[in-house]
């Protein structure tokens, strides 16, 4: 597909290895005008680097030591995603926290994808999180990014169920299973108009069928 046309232009920001953004790859880039435009990591060697080389996708690499804190970083960062053009960004995986002026900078224009539903188990180790509480259904979350710890209104969820006895490997095959489902459907959502926050600091988002 040619820049010229791309009408929903995305970039993904991830740490490891890319599963999220391959099949956000495998079900929307090159669909109906929607493109991944780049991929960016805070990691050189984050195998999601390779996924996008594959595709023919430009890269950016901003290691967290290449700058002085992490808002040069992020302002770094935030430069190059402008210069892309994108509409929206997608963290799959990303393992930074981005500087609230980075949220500003593309306020309604972040998304993320959350092993559980929030506001359940928010921040770090999620699927641990569910396993310590002893829960029987967590799940998956999608939402835009504020400048909270998954704080941001929600986009989409579905359940998981855990059951009895439930190791942690099965569980994170479920969840991640849930995560490659649901987070390219609430993206193509998104890119084709189809979602908005209800109001201006609303935590309430409105999908027209």
């Amino acid at each position: 597909m040619s820049s010229s046309e791309t009408s929903f232009r995305i970039v993904v920001l991830a740490s490891g290895s890319g599963t999220n953004l391959q099949a956000i790859l495998d079900r929307l880039h090159g669909v109906e005008g929607t493109a991944v435009v780049g991929v960016g990591s805070d990691k050189p060697d984050a195998f999601a680097l390779e996924r996008a080389r594959s595709a023919g996708i430009g890269t950016g690499i901003f290691a967290r030591d290449e700058y002085a804190d992490r808002r040069a970083r992020d302002a770094a960062m935030a430069d190059w995603i402008e210069s892309l053009g994108a509409d929206l960004i997608a963290l799959a995986g990303y393992m930074q926290l981005v500087d609230p002026e980075f949220v500003g900078r593309f306020r309604g224009r972040i998304v993320n994808v959350h092993p559980a539903l929030l506001p359940s188990f928010p921040g770090l180790d999620a699927i641990g999180q569910a396993i310590e509480h002893g829960v029987r259904v967590t799940g998956v979350t999608v939402h835009f990014v504020d400048e909270g710890t998954d704080t941001g209104p929600v986009i989409a969820q579905q359940a998981v169920e855990v059951p009895a006895n439930c190791g942690r490997a099965e569980l994170e095959q479920a969840i991640h299973a849930v995560e490659h489902k649901i987070y390219p459907e609430a993206i193509g959502m998104i890119a084709a108009g189809r979602v908005r926050i209800a109001g201006e600091n609303s935590r309430q988002v409105i999908v027209d069928q």
